[in-house]
C-alpha cells in the first residue's frame, strides 16, 4: 500500500487557527467548562505561532512591488 503525504498550505493553517479561535470565543461566551476553554487557548496559541511561522516561511513569489500600489485603485486615480 502506497502512503500519500498530505501537504497543508499556510492558508489552510490560517483557516484552521481561525476556526479554533472562533470556537474558543463561543465556548467562553457560553460558559462551557473551564477545561475545554483552557485547552482551546493552549491549542489556539500553538496553532497561531505555527501559522505565523508557516506564512513567513511559505514559498510564495510575486512580481509585485510597492510601486504597483493596489491593483483595485491605481495611484493615478487616487
Amino acid at each position: 500500500m502506497k502512503m500519500i503525504k498530505l501537504k497543508v498550505s499556510a492558508m489552510q493553517w490560517l483557516g484552521f487557527t481561525t476556526l479554533i479561535l472562533i470556537t474558543l470565543v463561543l465556548f467562553a461566551s457560553l460558559n462551557i467548562a473551564f477545561t475545554w476553554v483552557f485547552y482551546l487557548v493552549v491549542i489556539g496559541q500553538g496553532s497561531l505561532i505555527f501559522t505565523v511561522f508557516k506564512v513567513l516561511k511559505d514559498d510564495y513569489i510575486t512580481g509585485k512591488t510597492f510601486e504597483d500600489f493596489y491593483e483595485d485603485k491605481p495611484i493615478a486615480n487616487a
